[in-house]
């Protein structure tokens, strides 16, 4: 600031003489005295000069006070101010307003070398209070640790800052510093934006966090908290900018420390597959942690078996599984699924389960070998941190973390980071392999329960395609199977029981053994599906009671007969039949459904079909109709059409079936999908011979000569005499037991089928006659002399049969 004086030229016209200050100052410094006021006095305490302020602060001109005594300015004792030898330094005095009111002030005197007056600068005490107020403030901030304090001029030149050596940049910042003379260009531009923006706008910033990096020392970065508040004079003219930068780097690498482990928690898991569960773990630590990330696992995690419990060096089997970027370049020696070269000297302490921390020289030296230093250590990188991947007391494998770009070495807290992290990961890991391991055991457990794909009977040739749930990651209980019966027929059957994983694996194989073992009865579809309703009511019963809602199924049964071309089906809640016709033409079977099998005392009822010979019988589960975007309405009219588009007579049917269910595989369904297709023969009509039995006794001994007449033609002359036994025991036990109407037919193919079939329904049974019985050993002989023998009822009949092997089928 510049002070003018105005002297008068007469020496006895002081009380005319002022001093004033002028407003000026130079650009873009604030003036801060404005309200000081000044004036002189001589030895007897009269006013010689007197300033604007001081008249401002008063109300008095110069030409009103100058050559009086100051004390008649005065309000209340002035003893203080009688003589100027007791002129005191400072103190606090009222002073007279022009308008009649008083002011406190605060006074400080100083003498005038080689004079006798004194210089006397007085301002409001209240603001001289505030002034001591506000620098003892400033002086409290400036000590603190951490804190640092910058004041900027209008032009955003730092005027004072309590920066010293090593606060800021390891240089002290001296007054007129400018941001970018200490920090990065951007970073420079970017905080004088915003002190720029406080400056003009008077709008303060609080708590902005930024990440800057030095001038001088670009790769080194720190986390500043910055607070910015306008500075004003008492006017309310803007005259700077304070800034409170709080080293916030600690704070924001635990906060980033923290984000990641929560990041890591909720990104890693999701997958149950082991290498995917590894490549997540992998992706998140690039490059919130790191510039390279590698994940090796024991071998015997990928097939879901636990890996040794103590660990050796040479137990360890090690084989590369994930890394990431998958952009980055690394050692020419890695590929995936190679096994980690052994070291003896390993660097990760797979005791502790801690992460360690080496430079590239201490990596280098441990490992020794020049060729698999080539191997293992990426180029340019200087500083690995490795740790184990240790969970639920096991050594799952090891992860390494690498950092090339960024020139900051790891930390030790970043060591306990990754101990935490690799941890978690490998929490997942293991879930993943035990995963593995209980699906396999369920696929395992479901395909030995499953029949084969294929099947060749004289009924029909059979060919299943199943699709599991996800793409294999879930496993359900659809099954299917193709049964032969007696007398050539084939019973097909498509079922689905309610859950899934080893509950519903187990359930699946005991209702498809009850069927099995019930086929052996050749009920009725009907009967089958009320007898194994009465199944899976027990199983409820045995299960917990919190799991009956668990335990159901549905189910769709089959009885295809060659030699009258019918078919009889029954459902309990499972979709229809699609039947295609040898013409290429398709149609969905129209059968009245029951409910499910876990819906007891429902009746369930038998529709009965004709079939062309060549036509192909597809039976699927819920899950081939049932998708997202459609109702198993329209999914059966997908099926139905796509079955007429790929059933071909010179086409395999495995193939048809994978090719119906090709785009349902790329979808990764909900559920389990199952597609059975049976393609229908007929046994020619010349291979089948019926004769209707008259009531007379003497029809057994034309029976006989009847069959023997039939297996001539035939060409069995080997098997007349079993066979004239077999049918006099037949025909002789319907004419004493059963009722007329009786028939008998007899079928050839690879086995000699006898039937006699009567309007009984007495059930034969199989008795050994004692030595003085007369009678009782027809079935007996029966089951002697044949393959095997079974009686079945029909609706108003039984048919007990009999088959013998044909040494050379025609």
């Amino acid at each position: 600031m510049t002070m003018n004086h105005a002297h008068d030229t007469h020496s006895g016209s002081a009380s005319q003489e002022s001093l004033s200050v002028s407003d000026a100052h130079p650009s873009g410094s604030a003036y801060v005295f404005a309200d000081l006021a000044a004036a002189v006095l001589d030895g007897r305490g009269a006013v010689v000069r007197w300033t604007e302020a001081a008249a401002d602060l008063t109300g008095f001109t110069a030409e009103e006070v100058c050559g009086r005594p100051v004390h008649d300015l005065v309000a209340g004792p002035t003893d203080e101010l009688h003589r100027s030898t007791e002129m005191p330094e400072s103190g606090r005095v009222r002073l007279r307003h022009r308008s009649g009111d008083t002011i406190d002030v605060a006074f400080r005197t100083s003498a005038v070398e080689g004079s006798a007056e004194f210089l006397v600068l007085a301002a409001p005490a209240h603001h001289v209070s505030d002034h001591q107020q506000g620098a003892a403030l400033l002086r409290a901030l400036s000590s603190q640790d951490g804190i640092t304090i910058a004041l900027h001029d209008t032009d955003l030149a730092t005027v004072q800052t309590n920066a010293v050596l090593g606060t800021l940049d390891g240089r002290p910042v001296r007054p007129g510093t400018r941001l970018c003379d200490v920090l990065c260009a951007e970073d420079a531009e970017s905080l004088e934006a915003v002190l720029r923006q406080v400056l003009e706008t008077g709008v303060p910033v609080i708590r902005r966090n930024q990440e800057v990096s030095w001038r001088h020392d670009p790769a080194r970065q720190q986390a500043l908290s910055l607070s910015a508040f306008r500075l004003e004079d008492a006017r309310g003219r803007p005259t700077g900018v304070v800034a409170l930068y709080i080293d916030n780097t600690d704070h924001m690498r635990a906060r980033r420390h923290l984000d990641l482990a929560g990041k890591v928690a909720e990104q890693v898991g999701g997958s149950l597959d082991v290498v995917r569960t590894a490549q997540d773990l992998a992706d998140v630590l690039v490059p919130a942690f790191g510039d390279l990330v590698a994940v090796d696992l024991v071998q015997s995690v990928f097939d879901g078996n636990e890996p040794p419990k103590q660990v050796g060096v040479e137990d360890l089997n090690l084989r590369k599984t994930a890394h990431a970027p998958a952009t980055a370049v690394w050692p020419a020696g890695i590929r995936h699924g190679e096994p980690v070269p052994f070291l003896r000297d390993h660097p990760i302490h797979w005791e502790t389960g801690e992460a360690v921390i080496h430079d590239r020289d201490d990596f280098v030296a441990l490992i020794g070998d020049p060729q698999l230093v080539e191997y293992l250590v990426p180029e340019d990188a200087h500083s690995v941190m490795v740790a184990p991947l240790y969970a639920r007391g096991l050594t799952l494998g090891a992860i390494s973390v690498w950092r090339t770009g960024r020139p900051d070495p790891f930390t030790e807290d970043e060591g306990d980071l990754m101990t935490q992290i690799a941890w978690t990961g490998a929490l997942a890991i293991d879930n993943a392999r035990r995963y593995t391991r209980e699906h396999r055991a369920a696929v395992a457990l479901q395909q030995s329960l499953l029949p084969p794909a294929t099947t060749d009977t004289p009924a029909a040739e059979t060919a299943a395609v199943y699709l599991p749930a996800g793409g294999g990651a879930d496993i359900r209980g659809d099954w299917y199977d193709a049964i032969a019966l007696p007398s050539l027929r084939l019973a097909l059957v498509s079922g689905d029981v309610v859950g899934h994983g080893m509950p519903a694996t187990a359930t699946m194989g005991r209702l498809r053994t009850a069927i099995q073992t019930l086929a052996d009865l050749e009920l009725e579809p009907d009967e089958m599906l009320t007898r194994i309703a009465d199944q899976v009511q027990r199983l409820m019963a045995e299960a917990p009671p919190d799991h009956h809602d668990v335990v159901g199924a549905t189910c769709l049964y089959a009885v295809y007969d060659p030699v009258t071309r019918r078919c009889a089906i029954a459902s309990a809640g499972h979709p229809p039949p699609v039947l295609v016709r040898p013409d290429g033409t398709a149609e969905t079977v129209g059968i009245a459904p029951g409910p499910p099998l876990s819906i007891s005392d429902m009746p369930y009822e038998t529709t009965t079909i004709d079939i062309e010979p060549g036509s192909v019988l597809a039976l699927c589960t819920d899950g081939v109709v049932e998708r997202r975007d459609h109702d198993i309405e329209q999914g059966l009219r997908y099926l139905t059409d796509a079955l007429a588009a790929s059933c071909r007579p010179d086409r395999a049917l495995d193939e048809t079936g994978r090719a119906v269910l090709a785009d349902l595989a790329e979808q990764a369904p909900r559920d389990d999908a199952t597609l059975l297709l049976a393609r229908t023969r007929t046994v020619p009509a010349e291979d089948t011979a019926r004769w209707e039995i008259p009531t007379d006794p003497a029809a057994v001994s034309e029976a006989r000569n009847w069959a023997t007449r039939q297996l001539t033609t035939w060409g069995l002359d080997d098997l007349l005499f079993t066979t004239e036994l077999i049918v006099s025991e037949l025909v002789t036990n319907a004419m004493r037991y059963g009722r007329a109407p009786v028939e008998l037919r007899l079928i050839r193919h690879d086995v000699l089928v006898c039937e006699v079939t009567d309007a009984s329904s007495t059930q034969p049974r199989l008795r050994r006659a004692r030595t003085t019985d007369e009678g009782g050993r027809g079935l007996f002989l029966v089951a002697q002399l044949g393959a095997r023998w079974g009686c079945r009822h029909g609706q108003n009949d039984k048919t007990i049969w009999s088959e013998q092997l044909i040494e050379c089928p025609h």
